[in-house]
């Protein structure tokens, strides 16, 4: 028996993403609004409240509103934008982070959907807040590399234009006044007592991401060797279909010891690498910002809340 799903903001990159998830699966009937009639309060209403789930892939602003137009409906949301990622009434689409986290997923009629620098940020260091390994108060520093594809369409026309600037051909660094909007739930999904101190950059690449924190064992309550922080990730993430530590150093894995950004471009799957040595210590995690970093984890907690293998659509 197939569910009625319906997508508020389809035409967008995630909204559009999450429809090509679907392309091969015969238990979603997919609702599609009149194109004329998608900003049509009473519209979107009918079409939310009538269906079994909606993904919201929308501003704030219009998320907010979409949820106000489900009142009183049964229908269940997956929330895209950064809207309700630090509600306590919603659960955070980030199964892998306890089994907390997946059960309140899979019983809400509410979920938010991380965003796609917070998944990788928070990949990293919830498990080691949560392990007493990393103090709360501890000074995060997190640095980010990603493709043009989550800059929105204004930018992705320009990046793909034959006359683009001589700049957008170079990494460049943004949200410098360290107020980025991941940052409240990458300190409050992690634990942290503090915003990290967060660097991103937007490449001249279509899409993947690779996130990177930065740890000084000589500020940890107690001595951690490379090898200990391993065990660790690999302990906690011992269990998750789309979240694999890759071994020490990359080893294997990574030629000749560089670590590509785009390598998961069109995937939903997360890697985790853990390199440095036992006194300054690299953490990256590697992800699609449109997979595992947006529409990819959306599916997947939509599997969940359908009591359904996770993976479906999705490997």
């Amino acid at each position: 028996m197939s569910v009625k799903v319906y997508i508020d903001g389809q035409e967008g990159t995630t909204g559009l993403k999450i429809l090509e998830r679907f392309k091969d699966r015969n238990d979603i009937e997919i609702m599609k609004i009149d194109e004329d009639k998608r900003k049509d309060n009473d519209e979107r209403k009918k079409f939310i409240c009538s269906s079994d789930f909606t993904f919201l892939c929308l501003p704030d602003a219009a998320a907010r509103e979409a949820v106000e137009l489900a009142k009183g409906s049964n229908v269940r949301i997956i929330d895209a934008s950064t809207a309700h990622r630090t509600n306590p009434d919603w659960a955070y689409g980030f199964p892998e982070l306890s089994k907390q986290h997946r059960e309140k997923i899979a019983a809400s009629s509410r979920v938010a959907v991380p965003g796609c620098y917070a998944s990788g940020f928070i990949s990293l260091v919830y498990p080691l807040v949560k392990a007493g390994i990393m103090p709360s108060d501890y000074p995060v520093v997190a640095h980010a590399v990603s493709g043009y594809s989550g800059a929105g369409k204004k930018a992705i026309a320009v990046y793909e234009s034959d006359e683009k600037p001589e700049e957008f051909y170079s990494p460049r660094q943004y949200a410098l006044p360290q107020e980025h909007k991941h940052l409240p739930e990458m300190m409050k999904i992690s634990g942290l007592d503090y915003k990290p101190v967060f660097n991103p950059l937007i490449c001249d690449y279509f899409s993947g991401m690779v996130v990177t924190v930065p740890v000084l064992t000589r500020l940890l309550p107690k001595k951690y060797t490379l090898a200990d922080i391993h065990k660790a990730f690999t302990e906690h993430y011992a269990d998750a279909n789309l979240v694999k530590v890759m071994p020490v150093m990359g080893e294997g894995v990574l030629e000749n010891g560089f670590l590509a950004a785009n390598t998961l471009s069109g995937k939903n799957n997360m890697e985790i690498f853990v390199c440095g040595n036992d006194d300054r210590i690299v953490l990256c995690s590697r992800l699609d910002n449109l997979g595992k970093g947006a529409s990819g984890a959306a599916v997947q907690c939509l599997n969940i809340m359908m009591g359904i293998d996770e993976t479906t659509g999705l490997v």
